[in-house]
């Protein structure tokens, strides 16, 4: 940058991984004109990294601070309360939910055997989903392909959509049949809740429920998915494919503090097959 006819360095601030990529690339450019005998060294080598800041250490909700979530979020605002639940209950994620549209919560009609959204549909019928097709990312696309799902919602999500839907409806604000592509979280003027926004918001109820609030953020409730799924004793596989993972080694890497490390299956199959002395002579008797 060039200020009174000087120039001046521009300070980037950059992540660890962008400057080793920066740096690889410009090792490649010069190795290659060092093989051209275009230059003498390859000075990219001598240049050396600086360290990264260490990461915000990931965590997770135990089932009792994930009740008492629930529970402080049963009397936050309508919309606040089934962001936490859905969040805390189906693991998707905070940029998935701000870009849900009511569309895409569908009804399953019994009588056609079909999904129908629920501003067409209504809420008269026993089983719901949410079709995880769409983020607030760039172009409006999900993370990766994998992670485009549909996720059948558990009992406490479909009360507290069904609460928010009425509050929109006492309201006059409730999608119709002819415009149901509304925004399930949105701003008063029907835009996109930023992240800061939902933060905020979030970070109350979580004092609320006895919590730190400045030490929790909206992600760590996929955190606390994959922990209580893991603890419950699901299978990694089923739970790679409800966080939208193409395989088990990202859920593993990614949430390697959430996972349960126990395998029990090979221990309980092999008392079965060896029992100990003291079980064969109780069965004995």
């Amino acid at each position: 940058m060039t200020r009174g006819g000087r120039t001046r360095p521009i300070l980037v601030r950059s992540c660890a991984r962008t400057l080793q990529e920066l740096r690889s690339i410009l090792r490649r450019a010069v190795g290659r004109a060092q093989a051209r005998d275009k230059v003498k060294r390859n000075v990219v080598l001598l240049c050396e990294l600086p360290k990264g800041r260490p990461g915000r250490p990931s965590k997770s909700l135990t089932v009792e601070q994930a009740e008492a979530v629930l529970e402080a979020a049963e009397s936050a605002r309508p919309w606040l309360r089934a962001y936490v639940v859905l969040a805390l209950l189906t693991g998707a994620r905070t940029e998935e939910l701000r870009g849900l549209t009511w569309s895409h919560v569908v009804a399953y009609d019994e009588e056609h055997q079909k999904w129908h959204p629920v501003p067409i549909a209504g809420w008269k019928h026993k089983e719901f989903a949410v079709y995880v097709w769409r983020s607030v990312r760039a172009h409006g696309d999900t993370k990766t392909p994998k992670s485009r799902r549909t996720l059948k919602l558990p009992r406490r999500c479909i009360d507290a959509l069904t609460a928010f839907w009425g509050h929109l409806s006492a309201a006059g604000n409730a999608p119709t049949r002819e415009n149901p592509d509304r925004l399930v979280f949105a701003t008063r003027n029907g835009t996109k809740m930023s992240a800061g926004n939902v933060r905020r918001e979030f970070r109350r109820v979580i004092t609320r429920a006895g919590l730190v609030g400045a030490e929790w953020t909206p992600r760590e409730t996929r955190h606390s998915f994959v922990s209580l799924l893991s603890d419950s004793g699901m299978a990694l596989e089923d739970i790679s494919r409800l966080v939208g993972h193409k395989g088990t080694a990202v859920t593993e890497a990614v949430y390697r503090l959430q996972i349960r490390p126990v395998m029990e299956h090979g221990a309980t199959a092999m008392d079965d097959i060896f029992p100990s002395e003291d079980e064969a002579s109780s069965s004995g008797s």
